[in-house]
C-alpha cells in the first residue's frame, strides 16, 4: 500500500494518504461497538486497572509482537541520587552504539502499561533506527501518584546521560501519557538549563490531562476506543490531590526557548488529535521545529498494532527517519 503525503498550508499538518485502509476502518468500527463499551464498563479503580492491564497486555502481545531476534536486558538499580532506574534495554543483534540512544516512555493513562507491553513497539523502533532503546518502567497509579512517574523518567534520563559514552545524545519518544511525560521532562530540563533531548517523537500524546481538549473534539467525533470522561477518570488516578493548573500538568510553552525538534503523529479518528494539534501550534509559536502528522481514520497509538493496521509500519518508518535525521546526523541517515 502506497502512502501519499502532502502539506496543508493553512495549519501545516502533513496528512499521509487520502484515507485509512479498509482494515483500519474495519477495526475502528469494531472497536466502537466492543472496546469503547468495555472501557466504559470497567471501574476507574484499582480493580478496574488490574483488568485493563490484562486486556491491554494480551492485545499488544498478539497484535504487536516482539520482533524475532530482539535482545532485551532488564535494568533495576539506584541512580546514586536516591532514586531508582527501572526499565529494559531493547536492541537488535550487533547494533553498535554510535552516540545516540532512544529513551521510550510508554503510555496508557499513567496506570496500565509497562516496558514489557510495549516491547513490540520498541523492538521495531530499535530495528528501524539502528539505535539501542531504553524503555523506562516508571511507577504506576493508583498506587503511585503525581509526580512519581515524572520523577522516575527524570532519573532514567539523568542516568542515561551520566552512564553513556562521552557526548552521547538522548532522543525521547513516548505515546499517550508517555508523551505528556516526555514534554514535562523536556520543559523541566530547559527550565533548569540542563542538556535537553536531541529530538522528541510523540505518538498520540496526551497534552491536556484535564481532557478538556479531547472532550471538545468528542462532541463532533467520538473516539472509537474510549470516552473523554472515562480517560479523565483514569488519568485522575495519577493526578488527583494535585491542582490541575500545576505547571507540570497544565504544560505551558510561552517563553520557552530551545525546545528540540519534535515529530507528532496522531490518528484522525482519536480524540487526542486535538491535543496533538494544540501542541504543534504551541511549539511553533515558541519557535520550535515541529512536524505534525494526522493519519486519516487511525485510532489511538495505531503504531503499536502492526499485524492489524497496515499504516503502523510506514508511520514508524517515518518516525525512525526523523530520529536519524535530527539526532544521528545526515551521514548516518543517508547510509540507512
Amino acid at each position: 500500500m502506497r502512502h501519499q503525503r502532502w502539506q496543508l498550508p493553512s495549519d501545516r499538518v502533513t496528512t499521509p494518504g487520502p484515507a485509512a485502509s479498509r482494515r483500519a476502518r474495519w477495526w475502528s468500527r469494531i472497536s466502537s461497538v466492543t472496546l469503547r463499551p468495555l472501557t466504559a464498563a470497567l471501574p476507574a479503580s484499582e480493580r478496574g486497572v488490574r483488568l485493563s492491564r490484562r486486556i491491554v497486555a494480551g492485545s499488544l502481545a498478539v497484535l504487536g509482537p516482539v520482533l524475532p531476534g530482539t535482545e532485551v536486558r532488564g535494568i533495576d538499580l539506584a541512580d546514586g541520587g536516591g532514586s531508582r532506574v527501572r526499565g529494559e534495554w531493547v536492541h537488535r543483534p550487533r547494533v553498535r552504539r554510535e552516540g545516540t540512544v532512544l529513551l521510550y516512555l510508554h503510555g496508557s493513562g499513567y496506570a496500565v502499561c509497562s516496558a514489557r507491553t510495549h516491547r513490540g513497539l520498541t523492538s521495531r523502533l530499535a530495528a528501524m533506527t539502528g539505535l539501542p532503546v531504553f524503555a523506562c518502567d516508571y511507577r504506576l497509579a493508583p498506587r503511585h501518584r503525581f509526580p512519581a512517574a515524572a520523577d522516575d523518567v527524570r532519573a532514567a534520563y539523568d542516568w542515561l546521560r551520566a552512564h553513556g559514552h562521552p557526548g552521547e545524545r538522548v532522543v525521547v519518544a513516548g505515546d499517550s501519557a508517555g508523551g505528556h511525560l516526555a514534554l514535562d521532562l523536556t520543559l523541566e530540563l530547559l527550565r533548569s538549563r540542563s542538556p535537553a533531548p536531541a529530538a522528541v517523537v510523540l505518538f498520540s500524546p496526551l497534552v491536556d490531562p484535564s481532557l478538556e481538549l479531547a472532550r471538545r473534539r468528542e462532541r463532533s467525533r467520538p473516539d472509537p476506543m474510549i470516552s473523554a470522561e472515562r480517560a479523565r477518570r483514569m488519568v485522575a488516578l495519577y493526578t488527583r490531590d494535585t491542582d490541575a493548573a500545576h505547571p507540570r500538568l497544565a504544560l505551558g510553552f510561552d517563553g520557552v526557548a530551545g525546545f528540540p525538534p519534535t515529530l507528532i503523529q496522531a490518528g484522525g479518528a482519536e480524540m487526542l488529535a486535538a491535543d496533538a494539534e494544540h501542541l504543534a501550534r504551541s511549539l511553533r509559536a515558541a519557535g520550535a521545529h515541529c512536524e505534525l502528522e494526522i493519519w486519516p481514520g487511525q485510532m489511538h497509538v495505531f503504531q503499536a498494532l502492526p499485524l492489524l493496521i497496515p499504516e503502523a509500519r510506514p508511520a514508524l518508518a517515518t518516525a525512525a527517519g526523523f530520529i536519524r535525521r535530527q539526532a544521528c546526523g545526515p551521514r548516518r541517515a543517508e547510509a540507512s
